[in-house]
């Protein structure tokens, strides 16, 4: 029970923080800001379903795509756990780069629909959201498991939806420098998180 329990805490930590919708809050709202309120939360809310959905069917297809391409496990565990370390390190300096760059945020301001591209996809559901949910789905053999996966990306799902609904009260109440600020604490815990990745991979990797 308690091995379960903390699968499933890891599973949803990782996802959250690998996320991090408190990030994302400024570029939501720029790409937004000629929107009405109530457009504005329509647009969260498909952005949400669209970043758990993609998430969802990358889970469920990563053990055929590693099939597919002959990839073990233990390495898809180790490069996953490696992007989660860009990732976490760029959260570290309170950046964003490998979750979205200049160019997606200026085509976001100029699109008409940004829900599914770039706020699902890359800023929600980025490349090591998508690792991480392949890697944790592959490791995950049993219902209960495969409960946890995905009902912690669906979680994580609705956490992102609330968070981008309240993004105007949660600025003025955090500033830019209280996002930073969480930003670097979910990079410094996602960077266990990446560690541990790689050092269990790398033993699954050598009792192969």
């Amino acid at each position: 029970m308690m091995t379960y329990f903390q699968f499933a805490l890891v599973t949803f930590t990782s996802l959250l923080f690998i996320v991090d919708p408190v990030a994302v809050i400024p570029t939501y709202l720029v790409i937004t800001q000629g929107q009405s309120v109530e457009r504005r939360r329509r647009t969260a809310l498909r952005a949400c379903i669209a970043a758990g959905a993609l998430m969802t069917v990358f889970g469920i297809a990563g053990t055929g795509i590693f099939k597919m391409f002959g990839i073990t496990l233990p390495a898809f565990r180790i490069a996953g756990g490696l992007i989660l370390w860009l990732v976490a390190m760029d959260m570290l300096r309170g950046e964003r780069t490998t979750q979205e760059g200049t160019e997606e945020i200026v085509e976001g301001q100029e699109k008409e629909d940004v829900a599914l591209t770039p706020l699902a996809m890359p800023m929600l559901a980025g490349p090591g959201a998508i690792s991480t949910v392949m890697v944790l789905a592959g490791q995950s053999h049993t219902i209960a498991g495969n409960v946890a996966v995905y009902g912690s990306v669906w979680l994580t799902a609705i956490i992102c939806w609330l968070t981008l609904r309240a993004g105007d009260r949660l600025v003025s109440l955090m500033g830019q420098t209280g996002i930073r600020v969480v930003t670097r604490i979910m990079g410094l815990l996602l960077a266990a998180v990446a560690t541990q990745f790689v050092i269990t991979g790398a033993r699954e990797a050598l009792n192969l």
